[in-house]
């Protein structure tokens, strides 16, 4: 069976029908995955494609997307079905039109709502990625102990595999140590996050509805989703103060959104390299600076 075969029959399989694809376009726009719009019998999919060996990833976006739309907060696309042909894997969603980023006041009273989506501890039920890294998603119950463990340790061990310089390796093994000083005064309830949500993976629809995608989920600080929406581009308009108007913002997010960020500075030089690793450390400077 052709791989675009075994798509339309995952699909059909999923949906109750007789799906044939009548039409295919490749889609533009990511790093990681190949795109493709497929299309037949009036429906059109968004599909994702890569190596077979990971397929796991996709299982764990599918049922990341999942998870967002049972907050039933914001728009996200339906994970359809994902498996394997040819030699390829394969994630199928339903196809949205996007119409442009839209309201940055609705995005941000929609992100609060799912942001209130919460659980008994930090982490998931599974690990999934962050853009093609591992992310660990060990249920802990202390944020501090998840944060440092989780994302900084173990970014922090694949620069030093990677060959970082040991003035980034000892800033943020301090950095880690030091963690508790920056939540003397918060303390983050496990909320539902998108995990990966820089610019690139949020849009709205053609009714102006904020859409998210590609998500790395778990129940974290709601602030590390805010945080990275300040990094790579983020949304425009009145997003954070209707944001703060949804839910308040602690005024200490301020110094703390750096410290969610240097994670995903940390995972940019391990997937990509150059400059990231001078970025980092000097992230790590400023928090240290903060603390000491």
């Amino acid at each position: 069976m052709s791989l675009w075969d075994a798509i339309a029959a995952a699909i059909g399989e999923q949906e109750h029908l007789d799906f044939v694809i009548e039409d295919r376009r490749p889609v533009g726009g990511g790093c990681i995955n190949e795109a493709w719009q497929v299309g037949g019998g009036g429906r059109a999919y968004f599909v994702k494609l890569n190596a077979p060996g990971l397929l796991d990833m996709f299982e764990a976006e599918a049922e990341g997307l999942n998870e967002m739309r049972l907050a039933h907060a914001i728009r996200v696309p339906r994970a359809v079905a994902w498996g394997t042909g040819d030699g390829r894997s394969f994630l199928a969603m339903e196809y949205i039109a996007f119409g442009g980023r839209g309201d940055g006041a609705r995005f941000g009273e929609q992100l609060a709502g799912l942001h209130r989506k919460t659980a008994g501890r930090f982490g998931w039920h599974r690990d999934n990625t962050i853009g093609s890294t591992p992310q660990i998603n060990t249920w802990t119950d202390d944020w501090i102990d998840f944060y440092r463990e989780h994302r900084l340790r173990y970014q922090v061990d694949l620069a030093r595999r990677r060959g970082a310089s040991s003035g980034l390796i000892d800033r943020v093994g301090e950095l880690m140590d030091l963690l508790p000083a920056f939540f003397t005064d918060y303390r983050p309830v496990p909320s539902l996050l998108h995990g990966d949500l820089w610019g690139g993976n949020m849009d709205s629809d053609r009714d102006g509805n904020p859409v998210i995608f590609d998500p790395a989920c778990y129940y974290g600080d709601r602030e590390a989703d805010l945080a990275m929406t300040e990094l790579f581009g983020g949304p425009g308009g009145n997003f954070y103060s209707a944001y703060d108007t949804a839910w308040a913002i602690d005024p200490g997010y301020s110094v703390r959104k750096e410290l969610y960020n240097l994670y995903h500075i940390l995972n940019h030089y391990n997937l990509f390299g150059g400059g990231y690793a001078g970025q980092a450390e000097r992230m790590a400077g400023r928090l240290l600076a903060e603390v000491r």
